[in-house]
């Protein structure tokens, strides 16, 4: 049996063999240089696209599938130069999941790929392995459907919370559910006390990353730790000083030079212990997206209730997310229901997105600055706020979540919920970098440095 083709249909068929010529050739010329490939999370890297045919349309995608299996994606649209070449640190992406030149947007601006479940938040949880992120070069300018393309070209890049030398150290002593992340090198190193907010668990991204530049870091569980889990009741204010002493007399780690770095309910804990504690004695505080407003005589357990008795005022999104804020507003002047910040004798390092929908860190960072004025400590103070920052203001690069599903602990109940953070993307993630670069410069001036320091010329 013999098969005639039409002139029109070979024609067709020579075409594509010539397109599909062009593309092999593309497929085989085409180089993908990713600088550093192998790096921490908070270090930029330079992204170029070279020996493409000039005016080439071309997307740079990056893929990353994260520990809970899903897939997250970002992606910019360029267009190569008269040499050949895209270098993402220097184009603009004309479209994509950012636009204009950013060299860490296919980092930030990463997010679930089409056909995720909603709710879903990015967080690396063994630190002891890399996020492995796939960067390719696809011909033309792309929109979906990336893995079922062949790209020209493709890189895998390793991104580190943890630098060669660091060690990790589980930590039980005192009944504590912690890690300890000590520096490479011999020591000793200042220490941070690092504290996570109300989701719980022990998270340890941030303390690591901490120990890769340089100060011994103690990532603490205190809202699930094992004595929670064992008995059913909360911490006391005696853990934390726990933390801090096994911290303090540790062999490699400076004990009259620590800090504590909170982050939401982290940030109502570092407050109330850098007051009133006997035993915490604070070369420095570092509080992200938190507040003063508490009962100040109360356990963690009786602050947890004090923000459940303000249940009333929790508002909802058009898109039904959880808002919180105004559980804590307005902030009151009975001064039994705030820190006395006032008693602060260490530096104190706000951090405050202006559209954080989780908690007044605004306002509360107002009335911080009114109290210190008047108790005559202002000078100890440094605020860092940021239009258009949400509430989860993490390391650099880390993806913007505006919302996501988060399960709330309190003193009896765990329950999942849709939680609003608050934040615009491009915005917030710059506020990421800059303070990220500012909590460093602050914590060396005074863990490694003889004084408070001055974050005005940054």
């Amino acid at each position: 049996m013999s098969l005639t083709l039409l002139p029109s249909t070979l024609g067709l068929l020579v075409q594509d063999s010539f397109a599909q010529l062009r593309m092999d050739r593309k497929q085989c010329c085409a180089k993908l240089l990713v600088q550093p490939s192998r790096g921490l999370v908070d270090e930029k890297f330079i992204v170029l696209v070279q020996k493409v045919p000039p005016g080439l349309q071309l997307t740079v995608h990056t893929l990353y599938k994260c520990e809970d299996g899903h897939n997250w994606e970002a992606f910019g649209h360029y267009t190569a130069n008269a040499t050949g070449t895209v270098n993402v640190a220097e184009d603009p992406s004309l479209g994509g999941t950012y636009s204009g030149v950013e060299q860490m947007g296919l980092l930030w601006s990463l997010g679930p790929v089409p056909g995720s479940k909603p709710g879903l938040r990015m967080r690396k949880m063994n630190v002891q392995t890399p996020m492995e992120v796939t960067i390719s070069a696809y011909e033309g300018h792309q929109t979906e459907g990336f893995m079922d393309k062949v790209p020209l070209a493709s890189v895998l890049v390793e991104r580190w919370y943890m630098a060669p030398g660091v060690c990790r150290i589980p930590i039980t002593e005192g009944g504590l559910t912690a890690t300890l992340f000590l520096p490479p090198g011999p020591g000793p190193f200042p220490g941070v006390l690092d504290l996570w907010g109300g989701g719980g668990k022990l998270v340890e991204y941030r303390a690591a990353l901490l120990a890769s530049h340089g100060f011994a870091s103690l990532a603490l569980d205190y809202l699930t730790s094992k004595i929670m889990l064992e008995t059913g009741k909360m911490v006391g204010n005696e853990y934390f000083e726990t933390a801090y002493r096994v911290l303090q007399q540790h062999p490699q780690v400076l004990g009259s030079r620590i800090a504590m770095l909170g982050l939401s309910f982290g940030t109502s804990v570092t407050l109330k212990m850098a007051a009133y504690s006997q035993v915490i004695k604070l070369r420095c505080a570092v509080c992200i997206s938190g507040s003063h407003v508490q009962p100040v005589d109360g356990s963690v357990a009786q602050v947890l209730s004090f923000f459940n008795e303000n249940s009333d005022k929790t508002r909802f999104s058009e898109e039904n997310e959880v808002i919180w804020r105004e559980l804590l507003l307005p902030i009151p002047t009975d001064p039994t229901l705030k820190v006395d910040v006032g008693r602060l004798q260490c530096p104190l390092l706000l951090v405050v997105g202006e559209d954080d929908q989780n908690w007044p860190a605004r306002e509360s960072a107002v009335d911080i600055k009114e109290m210190m004025q008047q108790a005559g400590n202002s000078h100890l103070l440094t605020v860092l706020s940021y239009p258009n920052a949400g509430h989860l203001i993490e390391p650099p690069f880390v993806p913007h979540a505006r919302a996501s599903k988060f399960r709330t602990v309190t003193t009896g109940t765990s329950v999942m919920v849709m939680c609003l953070w608050g934040g615009e993307t491009v915005a917030h993630s710059r506020a990421q970098e800059d303070a990220w670069k500012k909590i460093l410069v602050f914590l060396r001036e005074n863990l490694y440095g003889g004084g408070a320091a001055s974050l005005s010329n940054l």
